[in-house]
């Protein structure tokens, strides 16, 4: 069963760790519940009965800082990934704790209405925020010399854009197996399975509790990636509309000569298995 705890520093945003335990029966001896609430703005989880003591935290170098407005919608997403867990607990092996992490981002490839698929060895992510590390498509000429200012590396075969017509870093590949706490920053939050790859290479990924890969993407995040169409063909961040900027969730990312364009789909991740 998960049970959740979180931080009391004075910290903006505090940490949490989501235990994985293995015994029904204690839970129903013990009668715990969970309740979460929002005290000074720290999302603050115990649990009901004070004799049943909370897992040990575990300890974030980098705690992530809460918009104002964001701080009640993390505590009940958070909340939201305690309860699911709880019924989630038979994926992931007994005693399996996680913790809370500064936000990553999956570039994710999928059927948006699946829970459940193959191609996960084509997933990347970013440990951290792409955007605004990015360079505005008309200040291409900073990426001249293949090094952005934020020192990432431009690769003009393969070459990526957001919603705002940013060209970002690529993510890094692959994803890699584990458990991840994933949430698309709306109503669900749930548990990404990232099984190991086959002896073909292939890597099956799972959500937990039926939800989609739909249900667990940002929407407001777009993430597409433009390779050369043929050998030889011209694709640059040059021939790219800069008008349809921003993107709204309901258009698709533009296309650009001699490109072929791969969308993905962005997932956050606030958590992580220990040991992955």
């Amino acid at each position: 069963l998960a049970t959740t705890s979180a931080s009391q520093d004075k910290g903006y945003g505090g940490q949490f760790i989501l235990s994985a335990r293995a015994s029904l029966a204690a839970r129903n001896r013990d009668n715990i519940g969970l309740f979460h609430c929002v005290r000074k703005r720290l999302i603050v989880m115990k649990h009901c009965t004070p004799a049943h003591q909370p897992a040990p935290l575990m300890s974030s170098s980098e705690p992530r800082r809460l918009p104002r407005r964001g701080v009640t919608r993390f505590a009940a997403l958070v909340s939201l990934a305690a309860a699911l867990l709880v019924t989630s607990v038979d994926a992931i092996s007994p005693g399996t704790t996680f913790k809370r992490i500064p936000t990553q981002f999956i570039a994710a490839l999928g059927d948006p209405d699946a829970s459940s698929g193959d191609g996960a060895e084509n997933w990347g992510w970013w440990h951290l925020d792409p955007g605004p590390r990015g360079v505005k498509l008309r200040n291409l000429d900073e990426l001249d010399d293949g090094i952005a200012p934020a020192r990432w590396e431009f690769d003009r075969e393969d070459w990526w854009l957001e919603e705002n017509g940013l060209i970002m870093e690529q993510p890094r590949f692959p994803l890699g197996e584990g458990y991840y706490i994933v949430t698309g920053d709306r109503e669900t939050t749930t548990l990404l399975t990232v099984h190991p790859p086959d002896e073909n290479g292939n890597s099956r990924w799972e959500l937990a509790n039926g939800a989609t890969l739909h249900d667990v993407t940002h929407l407001g995040c777009r993430s597409a990636r433009y390779t050369p169409a043929s050998s030889g063909a011209a694709c640059s961040p040059a021939g790219a509309p800069r008008s349809v900027f921003p993107m709204s969730p309901d258009r698709g990312m533009p296309d650009v000569a001699g490109c072929n364009k791969q969308e993905y789909a962005v997932l956050f991740i606030i958590g992580v298995a220990v040991g992955y």
